[in-house]
C-alpha cells in the first residue's frame, strides 16, 4: 500500500511497499500529483507489469551516450562516422532523462533532420540510439518503462538504390587515365570480385594465394568473415602488381581509394560523370549474375546477408536478358 506524508511546506513523500517488490519512494510539490503517482504504480504491480523508473528517471540521455561511445564504439568498425552521430543525438536528446523519452521525441527528431540530411543518414541515427538504449537496458540494467521509443517510429523511406551500370569503355578510360598501379589494381580487383572498399584496404599479401585462386576476408562490414574467388583477371593483375611485396597489398585507406578513384574520374582527367568508387560494387554484382552464376554464388563471393540487398546491388541490362530470351 502507498503511505503519503508531508514534509515541510509543500514537499509530500511518496512510499509504497509491497511483497515481492522493492519499495519505491518519491517526493512531489503537490499531493494531487504524489496520489497520482502512487495510483500508477500500485495498479502496475497489480498487474505484474511494473518497472522500476528509479535509475531511468537519475539517468540523462547523455550520459548512456557517451558511455556507449567509450565502452561500445572502440569494438566497432563504424566508429569513426558513428562518433559524429554520438554528436548529433546528444543535441538532440543529451539533456531528456531517459524515462522521459518517447516516441514522440524521436519522430520529431526524425522530421527535423531530414530536412537537412538523406533519409539513409537519419536511419542510421536512429538505429544508433537504438543500440545504445539497447545496451543501457541489456547490458547496463538500466530499465526503461516504455520499452525503446526508437521500435515505435516509422523510420524514414530508403531511398531507391543508384542503379549506374559502369562500362567496359568507362573502366579502360580511368584505368588507361591514372598513373597510380595501385589504384588501377584496386578498380580491377573491385570490378572482378565485388570487394567493398575496406576489404580491399584490409587486404594482406597473407590473404591471397594466387595458386588456389583465392583471397581471404576476415574483416568485413557484416562480420562474417569469407573467402572470396579471384578471376584470371584478377590474378594476373595482382602478379604483375606483387614484385617484391608483402604485409599490406595497398596503402591506400578506403578513404582515400575513394578520393582517388573520383579524382580519376574529374572532367580534366577520365571526363567520366557520376561514378562513385561504390558503384564498381553494384557493378561487379551484376557481372557474376551475367556471367550466370545463381543467388547464392553469387552471395558468397559478394557477401550479401539478404536475398533483398542482393537485389539493391544488381542491375542486369535488358538487352542481355532478352538475349537469354530468344
Amino acid at each position: 500500500m502507498a503511505t503519503i506524508r508531508k514534509r515541510g511546506e509543500g514537499q509530500y513523500h511518496v512510499q509504497i511497499r509491497k511483497r515481492g517488490y522493492p519499495t519505491q519512494t518519491k517526493t512531489f510539490s503537490k499531493e494531487a500529483d504524489a496520489r497520482r503517482w502512487a495510483t500508477i504504480i500500485e495498479s502496475e504491480m497489480e498487474r505484474g507489469v511494473f518497472v522500476s523508473r528509479t535509475e531511468a528517471e537519475a539517468t540523462l540521455v547523455a550520459e548512456v551516450l557517451q558511455r556507449y561511445a567509450v565502452e561500445v564504439l572502440p569494438t566497432k568498425r563504424s566508429a569513426q562516422s558513428d562518433k559524429s552521430r554520438i554528436k548529433t543525438l546528444t543535441e538532440a536528446f543529451g539533456a531528456y532523462r531517459l524515462a522521459s523519452l518517447n516516441s514522440s521525441q524521436v519522430a520529431q527528431f526524425r522530421d527535423q533532420r531530414l530536412k537537412t540530411v538523406s533519409p539513409q543518414s537519419v536511419i542510421h541515427e536512429i538505429n544508433l540510439l537504438n543500440r545504445v538504449l539497447k545496451a543501457a537496458t541489456m547490458e547496463w540494467g538500466i530499465a526503461l518503462p516504455g520499452g525503446l521509443p526508437t521500435t515505435q517510429v516509422r523510420k524514414p523511406t530508403k531511398p531507391r538504390g543508384r542503379d549506374r551500370r559502369v562500362s567496359r569503355e568507362e573502366i579502360e578510360k580511368i584505368l588507361n587515365t591514372t598513373e597510380s598501379p595501385e589504384l588501377k589494381t584496386i578498380i580491377v580487383l573491385a570490378v572482378e570480385t565485388g570487394m567493398r572498399r575496406g576489404e580491399l584496404a584490409s587486404l594482406t599479401w597473407e590473404d591471397i594465394d594466387l595458386k588456389k585462386q583465392t583471397a581471404h576476408l576476415a574483416k568485413t562490414k557484416t562480420d562474417v568473415p569469407r573467402t572470396v574467388p579471384l578471376s584470371k583477371v584478377a590474378v594476373k593483375t595482382l602478379q604483375q602488381f606483387s614484385k617484391g611485396r608483402e604485409g599490406q597489398v595497398f596503402s591506400l585507406q578506403a578513404e582515400s581509394i575513394s578520393q582517388a578513384f573520383e579524382r580519376a574520374c574529374e572532367k580534366h582527367r577520365a571526363n567520366i560523370a557520376d561514378l562513385r568508387f561504390h558503384d564498381l560494387r553494384h557493378e561487379a554484382t551484376s557481372r557474376l549474375f551475367e556471367k550466370g552464376l545463381n543467388v547464392m554464388e553469387v552471395a558468397a563471393i559478394t557477401g550479401h546477408k539478404t536475398l533483398d540487398m542482393l537485389k539493391r546491388y544488381t542491375h542486369l541490362r535488358a538487352e542481355d536478358l532478352a538475349k537469354k530470351l530468344g
